[in-house]
């Protein structure tokens, strides 16, 4: 599994035009779920990125989370996050889930992030999504799970 977290002022997501999803300040996650994927992982995953410190305290230092600001998130599945980029000059998706495993654990993500309390909105699975955001910093972070 691999994550995409950016802090963002706001964000988002339209399909076909519409307006699906969109939040204030919080984290814009972009998921790429792999074929070694599971539960275990997403509830791995759901609980760091929830905690990670990537919020200013009072003294201007990442030491607060999501959950200590009750700030929102926005969950975007993005298979291209799974794509290898090791040899060539074009991507593999080897090791991407198969649409319905990833579903099927989109959705766990969904759930769990729902258990934590936080407000989440989500993106549209499979869709041609147009997402803008605005990131506060730039604050970006890479996991790998």
């Amino acid at each position: 599994m691999k994550v995409l977290v950016q802090r963002v002022l706001s964000s988002e997501i339209k399909v076909a035009g519409e307006s699906i999803a969109q939040i204030g300040q919080g984290m814009l996650v972009f998921l790429g779920i792999e074929k070694d994927d599971t539960p275990d992982k997403v509830k791995t995953m759901v609980k760091k990125i929830s905690e990670f410190r990537m919020f200013a305290d009072d003294d201007g230092k990442m030491n607060l989370s999501v959950l200590d600001k009750s700030f929102e998130v926005l969950l975007v599945s993005q298979f291209t996050l799974a794509g290898n980029t090791s040899r060539g000059r074009r991507p593999s998706f080897d090791t991407a889930a198969k649409p319905d495993d990833a579903k099927a654990l989109y959705d766990e993500s969904i759930k769990q992030f729902e258990e934590t309390g936080l407000k989440i909105q989500t993106g549209k699975f499979a869709a041609d999504m147009k997402i803008s955001l605005i990131n506060d910093g730039p604050v970006s972070f890479h996991f790998d799970f």
